[in-house]
C-alpha cells in the first residue's frame, strides 16, 4: 500500500530539492527521517530511488508549515540527507534554500500575498532565529521570472531579498564561540564564527593554497582534507559543539585576497566537498568575519569596510554580496542585520509515492 504526499522541488539560490508541508511527515523525528531519506534514495552514491542528486547541494529538504512563533507566520525546518550514510542532519540552516520558503509558503496558502511584493516572516527551526524574505508578488501572484541574476545559476530571476535578524550565535549562542577573534589549532591560526552558521576560517596560505583554486583542485588535495578534518574537530570542542565527527558543522573556509574587484576570496567546504558556488549562510559568516578586529578574515579585506556595508565574498562560480549593518563600538561591532539577494524557481509540483509503512 502506498501514501502519496503533496511534493513541490523548488531551486533555492544554489541547492535544489523537495519542498513538503510539515503537517504531511510524521511527528516522531525519527520516522520523519526515515520518510525523507526514502523521497531522496539515501543512502546511495547516485540516490537513484529518490529525488536527490547524489551530491549535498541536491540532497537538501525544506519543511514548512504554520508557525507559533510570536512575529513570525511560517516555520521552516531544514534538512540535510545523507548521499551516503542513513542519516538526516537538522542541526544548521541552510540559506539557499530559504530563499524558496517565501514563494512556497504564498503559493501554499500559509501567506497572503500582498502587492506589488510579500513580506514573509520565517522562523527558522534549526537555529531559533528569525528572517524576512521579501518576495515579488505582483498582482497578489508569486512572480519568478526575472532579471537578476546569482553566480552560480544560469538563469536570471526574481529577486527574494533576506534579512537575518538575529542570527549571532546561531548554534552556540555567541558570535565567537571561543571567546576569542584567534585560536591556534593544529599548528593554524583559525577563527571561529557563529553568524547564521557555525564555521572556522583558515588563511588559504597557511595551508599552501593561493586560495583561488577551483573545487576540483582542492578536492584532489587528499592531505588537505585530511588536515582540515582534524582542525574541524577540535574547532567543534572549542566552539561548545561537542563532537562533531558525524556533523555537518563547522563548516571549513578558507580565505585570501580578492581578485575581481570584491572584498574578499573564499572557499566554502560542505565540510566533505568544496562548494561550487557559496552557500549563503557561510557568506554571511565570511562577511561578518572579514569585519572583526583581530580575525583572520580582517586582515584581507579593506579598513574601510570596518562600519559594514556591502560585503562581496567571491567564490568559485562568482561573488555573493552581503550587506551588513553594524552598531557598537569599532573595537567590538555588533552585526544589527544581515541581508542578500538570493532567486528561486519551482521546478515541478505533484506527489511523492512512499510506502504507507514508513508513516506506522
Amino acid at each position: 500500500m502506498a501514501r502519496r504526499i503533496p511534493c513541490v522541488l523548488m531551486r533555492g539560490g544554489t541547492s535544489r530539492g523537495p519542498f513538503l508541508l510539515a503537517a504531511d511527515l510524521p511527528v516522531d523525528p525519527q520516522r520523519r527521517d526515515a520518510v525523507l531519506m526514502r523521497i531522496m534514495g539515501s543512502p546511495d552514491a547516485l540516490q537513484l530511488d529518490g529525488l536527490g542528486g547524489g551530491k549535498s547541494l541536491t540532497s537538501k529538504v525544506a519543511i514548512v508549515g504554520p508557525s507559533r512563533e510570536p512575529g513570525a507566520d511560517v516555520d521552516y525546518l531544514f534538512a540535510q540527507v545523507k548521499v551516503h550514510e542513513a542519516r538526516v542532519d537538522t542541526r544548521p540552516n541552510c540559506g539557499n534554500m530559504l530563499s524558496g520558503v517565501g514563494p512556497f509558503a504564498i503559493e501554499a496558502g500559509l501567506v497572503q500575498a500582498q502587492h506589488p511584493e510579500t513580506v514573509v516572516r520565517i522562523f527558522n527551526l534549526n537555529t531559533r532565529t528569525h528572517v524576512e524574505a521579501v518576495v515579488q508578488t505582483p498582482g497578489g501572484v508569486v512572480q519568478y521570472e526575472g532579471d537578476t541574476r546569482i553566480d552560480g545559476v544560469r538563469e536570471p530571476a526574481a529577486p527574494v531579498k533576506l534579512t537575518f535578524l538575529d542570527a549571532t550565535g546561531s548554534m552556540t549562542g555567541s558570535l565567537l564561540p571561543t571567546g576569542r577573534a584567534i585560536d591556534l589549532i593544529e599548528g593554524l591560526e583559525v577563527s571561529c564564527i557563529d553568524m547564521a552558521m557555525p564555521v572556522f576560517i583558515v588563511a588559504a596560505a597557511a595551508l599552501g593554497k593561493r586560495g583561488d583554486e577551483t573545487p576540483e583542485e582542492l578536492e584532489a588535495d587528499r592531505p588537505l582534507f585530511e588536515r582540515l578534518a582534524k582542525v574541524r574537530l577540535r574547532a567543534g570542542e572549542l566552539m561548545g559543539l561537542g563532537d562533531v565527527k558525524s556533523a555537518v558543522v563547522p563548516k571549513p573556509v578558507l580565505v585570501s585576497a580578492p581578485r575581481h574587484g570584491g572584498s574578499i576570496t573564499s572557499r566554502y567546504f560542505t565540510p566533505l566537498t568544496c562548494h561550487r558556488s557559496h552557500a549563503a549562510t557561510g557568506a554571511l559568516a565570511v562577511a561578518t568575519c572579514a569585519v572583526l578586529p583581530g580575525s583572520v578574515a580582517q586582515r584581507f579585506v579593506d579598513p574601510a569596510l570596518a562600519r559594514g556595508g556591502a560585503i562581496v565574498v567571491e567564490h568559485p562560480a562568482g561573488r555573493i554580496e552581503v550587506d551588513l549593518e553594524l552598531s557598537g563600538p569599532p573595537d567590538r561591532p555588533q552585526v544589527r542585520r544581515a541581508s542578500l539577494v538570493r532567486t528561486a524557481r519551482r521546478i515541478f509540483e505533484g506527489h511523492v509515492v512512499l510506502p504507507e509503512a514508513l508513516f506506522h
